[in-house]
């Protein structure tokens, strides 16, 4: 099901909901930005994080006991599950009733756009695969070739620019080096621009990533316009 004009959006969850509490002025406005787009004929799959809301949880569990992995996970797949319905909820007017939970059904991933809805909202699976692997899996799925990754970041730097301040920032960059910064292993609430399983899968099917500041929001405008535009690609080059 190849559709040039449907847009794989990884919404990191530090945007829906950052210490401060839930951010409704930036939902507001990137609620604003995807309805023009649809109005100019493009459709969209919003994958939720569960950023801050998921490691409030895993930290107050962990001080009353010793977390598993798995543990942890879990309490990350339901975080973004809480996220991705207040996603859906601010979209019922064009969204699928249902939020999508399981990446791997193709007959599932069709019902949510079979009545000429415009977008679908996704969530966490299981554990050990992040929203950021299960917007790789939708991508290949819906035959997208380019995910947009919003966080709080402008760009990928060659190391933290938060401990170093050498750190340089990086516009174009191939799986191979990216995913040299990023390691091979996942880690529950492991923050990387990028997370290493997705990353993987990202290049084994050739997929091109852009991350870039959800927060600026006229930036995500001009990339999904063709205009100039900041941030950082990933592909195969």
């Amino acid at each position: 099901m190849r559709n040039n004009k449907t847009y794989i959006i990884s919404l990191g969850g530090s945007l829906i909901a950052p210490p401060a509490g839930i951010d409704w002025k930036f939902l507001k406005k990137f609620r604003e930005v995807i309805i023009n787009e649809i109005k100019n004929g493009r459709r969209f799959v919003i994958v939720a994080g569960g950023g801050r809301t998921a490691r409030l949880y895993q930290d107050a569990a962990n001080k009353v006991v010793k977390l598993t992995d798995d543990d942890k996970d879990w309490l990350g797949v339901h975080s973004t599950r809480l996220n991705a319905h207040l996603i859906k909820t601010i979209f019922r007017d064009c969204a699928h009733p249902r939020v999508n939970k399981n990446p791997m059904t193709k007959a599932d991933l069709e019902t949510h756009f079979a009545k000429g809805e415009k977008i679908m909202v996704a969530a966490g699976w299981r554990p050990g695969w992040s929203t950021d692997y299960v917007a790789v899996i939708l991508a290949e799925r819906l035959g997208a070739k380019t995910i947009i990754n919003l966080s709080n970041i402008d760009y990928v730097y060659d190391k933290d620019p938060r401990k170093y301040k050498d750190g340089k920032k990086i516009k174009n960059i191939n799986w191979k080096n990216f995913r040299k910064l990023v390691g091979n292993k996942w880690d529950p609430g492991l923050n990387a621009p990028f997370d290493p399983v997705a990353s993987r899968e990202a290049e084994k099917i050739g997929l091109e990533v852009m991350i870039m500041n959800g927060k600026k929001l006229n930036n995500l405008k001009n990339y999904l316009e063709g205009k100039n535009w900041k941030g950082t690609i990933i592909n195969t080059d």
